[in-house]
């Protein structure tokens, strides 16, 4: 029997995140699409019993779950440090940078170690990770270069500017995600949508006001007379720091009801809001993929997105496109085009409809089964 190791630490607790959600549907689809006499087992850092069992609960089917002997913290700290902890023999898969990487080419039985990264913020925008994570990032980048066998990375644009800045050769392998699985209609839709208030149509969003999510320049834009009127809602977080998003739409003028922050939204509330918005706005100005466009499609909505690289490259052609703001440039010219792009699509009953056809044949791109075929694939050619 052949096992595949995955490293699943991301589902350990309760915050919520793309990793953590990356984690968990990859691994699920890797262990309902395993080959004939494979099977997949799962790596977590040293945990508590109940914790434990959740893990196993989260991921039916999955043939063991091994406890290592460090906590998180350590763990990431040995990992960093190339400490012989985990590194046993066989494929190992990890869906972040959390991997031993160190050298294993001399062992006995083969080794091989994939490890993904997501994007490139710890380079380009690494106050959004925050300075620790972003020098832990950049450090396990460099063990990867020495010592990973391959990274995946979800888009070409990852990909491209990976290139840059760390020379990984031929080993980088691209594999996008999907949309959760649990993200569908509930039964309870038209109560879900009374209680969170949803009005008749609405601009929808997901973030925060952190500076690269670009929610600021939306929320000027949705003040601005093209964009009609129509509200703002937006799945995520009010607050940032000293930063809000209803204290930037009071800046701009705009009264209570036209701004919401909804907070942190479950799937099924999330699908509701989704189902019924009238467009769905992806302002952020750097993404190694971009999820939520793609979730957004997956109800058949109009998208309006940046033109970062990766967003383009996801949407391919299915959203409307807004030029972000220029290196250096006040982003107020920014919130201007968006308010021109939302206008445009208000004003245009056919344009809505062809991005919504547009939309629905581009989110059947998107599975995690092809995914989890493409991991074993790539451990096949390992």
């Amino acid at each position: 029997m052949t096992t595949l190791r995955v490293i699943v630490d991301e589902l350990v607790g309760d915050e919520p995140g793309g990793a953590r959600r990356y984690t968990e549907e990859l691994t699920r689809q890797l262990i309902a699409t395993a080959p004939r006499d494979c099977d997949v087992e799962a790596v977590v850092s040293n945990i508590g019993d109940e914790q434990l069992q959740a893990v196993r609960d989260r991921l039916p089917g999955v043939a063991a779950v091994t406890r290592l002997p460090l906590a998180r913290r350590e763990l990431a700290l040995a990992w960093q440090s190339g400490l012989a902890v985990g590194g046993h023999p066989g494929m190992l898969h990890a869906p972040t940078l959390l991997a031993p990487l160190r050298k294993h080419g001399q062992l006995d039985t083969p080794q091989q170690i994939a490890v993904t990264i997501h994007d490139t913020l710890a380079w380009t925008h690494p106050e959004a990770l925050g300075s620790a994570a972003a020098l832990w990032t950049k450090a396990m980048a460099k063990r990867a270069r020495k010592h990973a066998d391959a990274i995946v990375v979800p888009t070409h644009a990852v990909a491209d500017r990976l290139g840059d800045l760390i020379d990984f050769g031929d080993r980088i392998r691209v594999i996008g995600g999907a949309p959760a699985t649990a993200l569908r209609l509930p039964p309870d839709a038209d109560e879900r949508a009374e209680r969170l208030g949803l009005p008749e149509r609405y601009a929808f969003t997901l973030g925060t006001v952190e500076p690269r999510k670009g929610i600021a320049p939306l929320i000027r834009a949705v003040a601005r007379p093209e964009a009609q009127g129509i509200p703002l809602l937006i799945a995520g977080p009010d607050r940032v720091g000293e930063r809000s998003a209803t204290g930037v739409a009071a800046a701009a003028g705009l009264p209570e009801d036209r701004v919401r922050p909804l907070g942190r939204l479950d799937d099924g509330d999330l699908a509701v809001a989704l189902d019924r918005a009238t467009l769905f706005v992806y302002p952020s100005v750097a993404e190694g993929f971009g999820l939520p466009i793609v979730e957004a499609f997956k109800f058949g909505l109009p998208v309006l997105h940046s033109d970062d690289a990766a967003l383009v490259e996801v949407a391919a052609g299915a959203g409307v496109v807004v030029e972000r703001p220029a290196p250096g440039e006040d982003d107020e010219p920014y919130a201007e085009r968006l308010a021109a792009a939302i206008g445009r699509v208000l004003s245009d009953a056919e344009l809505r409809a062809r991005l919504g056809v547009l939309a629905s044949d581009r989110a059947r791109a998107f599975s995690w089964r092809d995914s989890a075929e493409r991991v074993w694939q790539l451990h096949a050619d390992l």
